[in-house]
């Protein structure tokens, strides 16, 4: 596709796009200060604050991703009663993501408190409860993905962070409810227990979450490595096809009668935070729209490198990604 085909994509085809975004719900908080003397009464660096900011995190910045692109956009996930949500909600508002699906529980809503001085983190506290929720929150979730998957969705992402969504059971049932309807399900994967993706039509790994599952560790820059690599994935954990970021080598796709390596222009890495969910959003969108997986893999790694290039959670816009196609 050349650029006038890109825009006409995400200026007409992705609004007419709905997707659902399940998984690990979080918030981002930054302090930026300067670090200039020592407390009087302990031996640690003081920060003087002089700005805050929020920004939506893992699979609710997924949803920001997906809605930037111009796509209706549902989150569902477990939340606390508490103010790290009230920031949460007013984002999620802001951004026009619905959140009827958000389930209160009585852990905190998970929260990375981080505090930066100059361009280097020098602190960071996190609010959360990992530990399994309640069945009766469990059902709530599932009622809620099931009612949902009614209204004709082109695609749902389960974002899984080990927060205490992604179990075994709920993603099987997830994955069930949406092929009954037809709807691809794109996974952010992680930890090592894959198994409980099973039948997931997209798996959205990058190479160092790729080599916690495997016996010996694949260089990203060996093709063929990569290849064999994710046809192992397919294999043992029962998925239909891998998209595998390389950082700086670029995205591989590999299905079940084709491989695809895309290389990314070479550019310095300021922070990849985020990066992971740039690439479930963007890929998710190209499927959604009716984009050619390849298509979509291309796309997804302009993306993933305009994340790269900024500092923090970042959520990249259509004219991030215009401005990196006219830069290719």
């Amino acid at each position: 596709m050349d650029k006038y085909n890109w825009k006409n994509f995400f200026e007409n085809k992705t609004e007419r796009c709905r997707v659902l975004v399940i998984g690990d719900v979080m918030i981002d908080k930054y302090y930026h200060g300067d670090v200039s003397k020592f407390a009087s009464d302990a031996p640690v660096p003081v920060a003087k604050i002089v700005k805050r900011r929020s920004s939506l995190g893992a699979a609710a910045n997924v949803a920001n991703n997906i809605a930037l692109m111009g796509c209706k956009t549902y989150l569902a996930g477990f939340v606390g009663d508490d103010h790290n949500f009230e920031t949460l909600s007013e984002q999620l508002t802001k951004s026009g993501i619905n959140q009827d699906g958000l389930i209160t529980t009585e852990s905190p809503t998970t929260t990375k408190v981080r505090i930066i001085s100059g361009h280097q983190q020098m602190f960071r506290m996190d609010f959360e409860d990992s530990s399994p929720k309640g069945d009766e929150h469990f059902a709530k979730l599932e009622s809620y993905v099931t009612k949902r998957l009614n209204d004709a969705f082109d695609a749902v992402v389960i974002a899984d962070y080990e927060k205490g969504v992604c179990t075994e059971f709920f993603c099987s049932a997830v994955i069930k409810a949406a092929h009954s309807h037809g709807v691809p399900v794109v996974v952010m994967p992680y930890g090592q227990r894959w198994i409980k993706y099973a039948q997931a039509d997209y798996l959205t790994p990058n190479i160092a979450k790729i080599n916690k599952v495997m016996l010996s560790p694949v260089d990203g820059g060996d093709n063929d490595a990569v290849e064999r690599a994710g046809r192992y994935v397919m294999r043992k954990f029962k998925v239909k096809n891998v998209l595998a970021t390389r950082s700086a080598y670029g995205v591989t796709l590999i299905t079940e009668n084709d491989v695809v390596h895309i290389p990314t222009k070479f550019q310095e890495v300021f922070d990849s935070a985020g990066a992971a969910d740039t690439v479930a959003a963007i890929f998710t969108i190209s499927l959604a729209g009716g984009l050619k997986p390849a298509d979509g893999a291309y796309i997804t790694n302009i993306a993933a490198g305009v994340v790269i290039s900024k500092s923090g959670t970042y959520a990249v816009t259509r004219n991030d990604i215009f401005k990196a196609l006219n830069a290719n």
